[in-house]
């Protein structure tokens, strides 16, 4: 019988999941059937019961559920507990278990597709929502030196800012405005953008934080935004003659992790990166 899996989120048009974790798939010769389930929230928890049927390996979460499906679910990895979301579920023993691999993505699209050890770092990461909290987290958890979030809504900004009072590193939250966003830039080693500026098909399609004016020649600007390849964001850098990354290898490496929960086995990683490339050509 052929088993399923797919991507739970609402819209889904944009998303190339279902383009690469199929290509997994079938690279490994099993027989899963991977597909994009839109599903708006007040069909989320209807659509999630139908995991517990037989056949059914999983699923990936996005926005916008990912917080709100952890009521649906029957237990949390200890970082999805910590993180406050899940992005992957997987069907264990009968009972649904919420994942997150998307730490694990962003830490490794930067040390391997980066070539950049964030450990002694100093960082700025643009936004304070899902994405922004991940990212904090995984970057205070690799030993930078400092840390500043940067978000229009300087309260949302604190609130997450205060979560990591405890934490190694000095962590501190500035609006997204001048003169604060520029000296936060001056001082930045590694840039993150966790907001959707810029993203293909979004109200804020063409839009970009920062400009090359206000970005170090030596930063790397880390744009976690996959659709365009590059951004307006990344554009702005390289004008700026920094270094760049662009969000395709976070989301490949942080499904490649779904598909070894879901799966047991090693994802092969370069039939997934052939395949998104392709979804985005």
């Amino acid at each position: 019988m052929t088993r399923l899996a797919g991507i739970f989120g609402y819209p889904l048009g944009h998303s190339i999941s279902p383009r690469f974790q199929q290509a997994a798939f079938d690279h490994c010769s099993l027989d899963v059937s991977y597909k994009a389930w839109p599903v708006a929230t007040d069909r989320l928890e209807a659509e999630v019961r139908k995991l517990r049927d037989d056949g059914y390996l999983g699923a990936n979460v996005t926005v916008p559920h990912k917080e709100r499906i952890r009521s649906y679910l029957d237990d949390l990895d200890p970082l999805a507990e910590a993180l406050g979301a899940v992005n992957t579920i997987v069907k264990e023993d009968g009972r649904l278990v919420g994942y997150n691999t998307d730490a694990h993505g962003l830490v490794e699209a930067l040390r391997k597709d980066g070539a950049c050890d964030p450990k002694g770092l100093s960082v700025l990461v643009l936004g304070a929502g899902g994405a922004a909290r991940a990212a904090v987290f995984a970057l205070v958890g690799a030993g930078v030196a400092s840390l500043t979030i940067a978000n229009r809504t300087l309260a949302r900004a604190e609130l997450l800012a205060s979560e990591f009072e405890a934490a190694s590193a000095a962590v501190e939250a500035v609006p997204m405005q001048e003169p604060a966003l520029v000296g936060a830039c001056k001082k930045a080693d590694l840039i993150v953008n966790t907001t959707s500026m810029g993203m293909r098909h979004s109200p804020a399609e063409g839009e970009t934080p920062l400009n090359a004016k206000t970005i170090r020649s030596q930063s790397l600007v880390y744009d976690l935004v996959y659709n365009p390849a590059e951004t307006p964001l990344l554009a702005e850098a390289k004008a700026a003659g920094a270094k760049t990354l662009g969000g395709l290898p976070m989301l490949v490496y942080q499904g490649a992790a779904s598909f070894e929960l879901w799966t047991g086995r090693p994802a092969p990683i370069d039939v997934m990166f052939e395949a998104a490339r392709r979804a985005l050509a």
